[in-house]
């Protein structure tokens, strides 16, 4: 992919890149393919694929459970399934058929759950997802992925239909999506991504916060300060021997996430982390067992202090204490 379709896809979102680019590619080289939309087919870009494959779209309306239970279905029929819809309905409002269908039953579904994080924050809490991922998480047999920005959901998508897995994919940001990966890149599941080196401190991002990782290292560089920086795509399973080399290698871990530091990233790293009998200590960045007031996600994210600003400060902090 060239420069110029990375910045093409920026502009359109994580949620664009992945229906109005991947989604039409993929479904050309698989008739087996469906598509299942909870009534977002126009908010998710999905004419062009609606305009080449109309036989492949289904909206179930806003029956986000049903669409789940409709998924598994065609699944059982043999078809590679597709369903999307914001990633609190997906996550939340659909936990127990997700569980059931997916989890349990080992459908081939792939969930893409969109605005995750704080992206609808204008919409209340009601359509945000900050807990999504802990509430995969715990699913058995659920693989999470997250993507830091639009190639990289094109990516994670394609990676997706390619295996017979049930997967969840959470997408965030809106239009104009900040860009981590300016050149293409060869994506590998499961395993840390080293976006910067340093020796100082780790810093481990995931969705939006890997943009917001890789500022606050260059602010943190201009203080002497030398921060590793690595993209945890995958979130489930976790990438334990890639942690293994960080925790010997770095003498701070900092985790961020447009999520609860309940459940989330952070609390995927100290759980394994917890197993070593000298491992180095973790900062957590992310909703601190909290909500915040409506307003744009700017505003919301800087509120609970997802930013660059932040993460330097706190790394920094940590490592002059």
């Amino acid at each position: 992919m060239t420069s110029s379709e990375i910045r093409t896809l920026s502009r359109l979102g994580q949620r664009g890149a992945v229906f109005t680019t991947a989604m039409p590619a993929i479904a050309d080289k698989r008739p087996d393919l469906k598509l299942l939309t909870a009534d977002l087919a126009l908010l998710s870009g999905m004419n062009r694929f609606r305009a080449a494959h109309p036989e492949k779209l289904i909206n179930t309306g806003i029956a986000e459970q049903n669409m789940i239970g409709i998924a598994a279905g065609l699944a059982m029929e043999g078809d590679c399934v597709f369903a999307t819809t914001y990633a609190s309905f997906i996550a939340v409002r659909s936990l127990e058929q997700v569980r059931q269908h997916l989890s349990h039953l080992k459908c081939n579904i792939k969930l893409i759950g969109s605005s995750a994080g704080v992206q609808a924050a204008k919409s209340g809490v009601s359509h945000w997802a900050t807990e999504d991922i802990a509430f995969t998480r715990a699913l058995p047999g659920l693989t999470v992925l997250s993507a830091a920005d639009a190639l990289e959901a094109v990516k994670l998508t394609e990676y997706a239909a390619s295996i017979s897995d049930p997967v969840y994919i959470r997408l965030s940001g809106g239009l104009n999506c900040p860009i981590v990966y300016k050149e293409d890149y060869e994506f590998v599941p499961g395993k840390l991504k080293k976006l910067r080196e340093g020796k100082d401190a780790a810093i481990i991002a995931t969705g939006l916060m890997v943009y917001e990782s890789v500022k606050a290292a260059e602010i943190l560089s201009g203080e002497g300060i030398e921060t590793a920086v690595f993209d945890m795509h995958t979130i489930k399973p976790l990438d334990k021997e890639g942690l293994d080399e960080i925790f010997t290698e770095y003498p701070l871990i900092v985790t961020a996430e447009e999520h609860q530091i309940t459940g989330g990233l952070g609390s995927a790293v100290a759980e394994y982390k917890a197993g070593f009998r000298s491992a180095p200590p973790q900062i957590f960045i992310g909703f601190n067992d909290t909500f915040a007031d409506a307003g744009s996600p700017a505003y919301v994210r800087s509120c609970c202090g997802l930013t660059a600003e932040n993460i330097a400060r706190k790394t920094a902090d940590a490592l002059r204490r």
